[in-house]
């Protein structure tokens, strides 16, 4: 093999340093969103859920 021929395999097959930090304000969305949903079904279902939770609860013990 040539040398560029070396160095152009090696460039392309080495590992890539990522960026550690992440998406941060996609992760901060998902969060927020995800919050919103479970205080929305909350605020409708709130007492259903809870009563169904306790018939769980009780039926195992």
């Amino acid at each position: 093999m040539r040398r560029t021929q070396v160095v152009l395999y090696l460039w392309l097959t080495a590992p890539r340093r990522r960026d550690e930090r992440g998406d941060v304000p996609g992760w901060v969305l998902v969060t927020v969103m995800t919050a919103g949903l479970v205080a929305l079904l909350y605020a409708i279902a709130g007492d259903r859920l809870t009563a169904l939770l306790k018939e769980a609860l009780s039926g195992v013990s």
